[in-house]
């Protein structure tokens, strides 16, 4: 199979695919030895001036809208469920400080969490349980998906914006800031590994949390 062949398998395969995809998947539908990273370097500058681009968040690969021309698919129609302050607010603790407990949180924040606010946050596949911190009481610890990096077009979370983008985007008025590790210089205290969490757990703390 030709370079030219196995081009227009992946371009078939990310155009058809619901999901960001990984160069594993893709090398899994190419003949052995392909060199896909190539290929999907060559199928980014093919469409660097069209109206989609190939882009890679997550550390997968996807088209998406060229910039320039979002606002001629964006819907003018209010979502059915709108984060609160609260919400945006917890999500950037969670994203800037994971894993982070919810006791972490509210220190943070000021103030308690709101009954379902991390049930939202979940619901929306944006934040999951990542397991018990080995601490007494073994608190659960929280960070972000693969689902919020790809709506937040993010590679990692080494890529979200500085805390002084935040703060002028007013994302933080009611935040501590001095308390979120990772949006400085310094390095995070050293903490013992979370401990995993089972299945039965998972399921209890979904139903528990708020």
């Amino acid at each position: 199979m030709d370079n030219h062949e196995q081009l227009r398998i992946c371009e078939a395969l990310l155009f058809a695919s619901d999901r960001p995809l990984s160069s594993i998947a893709l090398a899994e539908q190419l003949p052995e030895g392909s060199d896909v990273e190539a290929i999907l370097s060559e199928l980014q500058k093919k469409y660097e001036s069209a109206g989609v681009h190939l882009v890679e968040v997550a550390g997968k690969w996807m088209f998406q809208t060229a910039s320039d021309l979002a606002f001629l698919l964006r819907k003018e129609e209010e979502k059915e469920r709108k984060l609160s302050r609260a919400a945006v607010e917890t999500l950037a603790i969670v994203a800037y400080h994971q894993p982070v407990t919810r006791a972490e949180i509210e220190e943070i924040r000021g103030v308690g969490v709101s009954k379902g606010t991390l049930d939202v946050l979940m619901e929306a596949v944006w934040v999951r349980p990542l397991g018990r911190r080995r601490t007494p009481g073994r608190p659960m610890t929280y960070g972000t998906t693969e689902d919020f990096l790809v709506q937040f077009g993010l590679n990692s979370v080494k890529d979200l914006p500085g805390l002084a983008e935040l703060k002028a985007a007013g994302f933080l008025d009611n935040v501590n800031t001095s308390r979120l590790n990772l949006l400085s210089d310094e390095e995070p205290d050293e903490e013992q590994p979370d401990l995993p969490m089972d299945d039965d757990e998972s399921s209890s703390e979904e139903q528990v949390i708020s």
